[in-house]
């Protein structure tokens, strides 16, 4: 049967407690049996996808190899889950499908926009529960109501919430566990990370720096919830790096740096890798003289202490929104702990993981007019709204070369696949002074929408473009590689993509309905495998591609398969 109930006046769990479904089947049991060493070695059981990226390497990568790219055209839909509808909050842009599926023996678990997480049969798609965080209509959204994914481990699922909160829920029975707030939502601070699992530690981030907030990470006991550490991403005067941000006034207090995006991790460095966000306000740097750390910087944290061990900075004193948040791919080659990142700024760098110095630089996308870096670091700015009220036209746009949504590594063909941006935007500075909760962004910004294009890429480690799929608009969704040497894509418009890994050939597609804005994930059920992807238009990307050519915006669950034998 199912059991609605309200759960401390603050949120409605819809659960099926017994695990009943439509016709008299029964659900899989919820389990949930993850610790620290199963995820540690979560590709070594390909058939579950046991966390965020798949690994903690952040590779997205499966060696699920029965879907391949002799047989991929014979795929089709296996089941949908239809999740919901699409609208306004808070005078936030439209909900967005943005969550990457996790999958544990069987069972699939899923969050959506405002504070939905369900429990579903990942062969039927049936639904097993649902829970649903009562979210307050007043909290401040930058980028849209959405929510990146979960963390599954010891029986909970682990997920954060618009108003800054932590959860945890019961995985059989998605009745609350814990509860933790770590955000100040009157300040304009939000959460939309999919949590980390490391050890006996939940790690999430911070989000808001559109309304001049201070970022941070956070840590805590995945059993009690008891708060661990907590990691500033801006230093405070007398802190290593403050010397980058004025010395008088409190421009550091709202200083950005968000971590909205979740880490990697490398058990043999214990260090957490995570991107940051951008400076606060965006485009108006005269507030803000300096570098500004650690604002749009891999930062290397131990993830014991929480404190910052070294980092790397990809666009000092950014004046383009130009957020380093994008994953940390960790590799490696000729014997050496490397760490791949595609920057919003358009440009691919290469890290020693163990110490953060340079290896390589490469610019990914065609059109780079912001400014340049070179091959031994040095960047120079060319084009940024440094004058009030004129306008100044740069690429790319403070959507960037590369979206959030994420690239993939494939061990076996050793090449990246990255979904790129190649769209411009004006940018006119308009001085405004601070206040809490506002949008703190110092321009006003209008982005190009007729000459825009984009591309699935493929580089080397060395930054060598291998093959290019183009499009005429640009791939704003995560791209997925598997053990089949398949690439798999979602566009804007809909369609869902498939591509030889190795020579960039597109080789099946299926128009899904709605706009890819999310992360696909594949697993395997009693011998069958299947790939999962979340569509649904809207967020940041509904404002970045308004309209997007009449593209359906309704949210779902698509799941494909080869056919069943009969």
């Amino acid at each position: 049967m199912t059991v609605d109930y309200v759960d401390a006046g603050e949120a409605v769990d819809q659960g099926n407690l017994s695990g009943k479904v439509a016709g008299g089947e029964v659900a899989p049991p919820v389990t949930a049996g993850i610790d620290y060493e199963r995820i540690l070695h979560a590709r070594e059981e390909p058939q579950n996808w046991l966390t965020y990226y798949g690994a903690y390497n952040g590779q997205r990568y499966s060696p699920l190899d029965q879907i391949n790219t002799e047989n991929v055209k014979r795929i089709g839909p296996a089941w949908v889950f239809q999740a919901g509808t699409t609208g306004l909050i808070a005078g936030a842009s439209t909900y967005s499908f943005e969550a990457a599926p996790i999958v544990v023996d069987g069972v699939m678990f899923l969050s959506g926009w405002d504070g939905w997480v369900w429990a579903l049969d990942a062969k039927t798609g049936v639904e097993i529960w649902r829970y649903k965080h009562a979210v307050p209509f007043d909290v401040s959204l930058c980028c849209g109501n959405v929510n990146r994914g979960v963390a599954v481990a010891q029986g909970k699922v682990f997920f954060v919430t618009a108003n800054a909160r932590l959860l945890a829920l019961d995985a059989r029975t998605g009745k609350r566990v814990w509860d933790r707030t770590y955000g100040d939502v009157r300040a304009g601070e939000s959460a939309t990370v999919a949590p980390l699992i490391v050890k006996n530690l939940v790690i999430v981030g911070s989000s808001g720096g559109e309304f001049g907030v201070r970022g941070h990470l956070d840590a805590f006991d995945l059993e009690t919830g008891e708060h661990q550490w907590r990691c500033y991403t801006v230093p405070k005067p007398g802190e290593p790096g403050a010397e980058t941000w004025p010395a008088d006034g409190e421009a550091w207090a709202r200083g950005g740096a968000n971590c909205w995006l979740t880490g990697t991790f490398d058990p043999e460095t214990n260090l957490l890798y995570v991107g940051t966000g951008n400076p606060a306000p965006d485009f108006d740097g005269a507030v803000r003289e300096g570098d500004n750390l650690f604002t749009d910087c891999i930062i290397a944290v131990d993830v014991d202490s929480g404190r910052i061990r070294w980092h790397y900075q990809c666009t000092p004193h950014d004046l383009w929104d130009y957020d380093s948040i994008a994953e940390c791919i960790l590799f490696e080659q000729d014997g050496r702990k490397l760490l791949g990142h595609f920057d919003k700024n358009g440009y691919f760098f290469v890290l020693d993981r163990t110490n953060g110095e340079r290896v390589g630089i490469t610019p990914f996308v065609d059109r780079i007019t912001w400014g340049a870096i070179t091959r031994d670091g040095q960047v120079t700015a060319k084009l940024y709204p440094d004058k009030e009220g004129e306008p100044v036209h740069f690429y790319p746009g403070p959507a960037g070369a590369k979206e959030w949504t994420h690239a993939a590594y494939s061990p076996r063909t050793g090449l990246f696949y990255v979904p790129v941006q190649d769209t411009g935007a004006t940018a006119t500075r308009r001085r405004r002074e601070f206040k809490e909760s506002i949008p703190y962004w110092g321009a006003g910004v209008q982005v190009d929408i007729e000459d825009m294009a984009g591309s699935v890429s493929a580089f080397d480690a060395n930054g060598e473009e291998k093959w290019r799929w183009r499009n005429e608009l640009p791939m704003c969704a995560s791209v997925l590689a598997t053990g089949g040497d398949l690439v798999f894509a979602g566009e804007p418009s809909g369609e869902f993509d498939a591509f030889d890994a190795r020579t960039g050939e597109l080789l099946w597609q299926f128009q899904c309905g709605s706009g890819h804005h999310s992360s696909p994930t594949t697993y395997m059920v009693d011998g069958r495998q299947y790939i999962a992807v979340p569509v649904g238009w809207g967020g940041w990307a509904e404002g970045f591609l308004p309209g997007m050519l009449g593209a359906g915006h309704g949210s779902a669950l698509m799941v494909f398969a080869l056919p069943e034998p009969v």
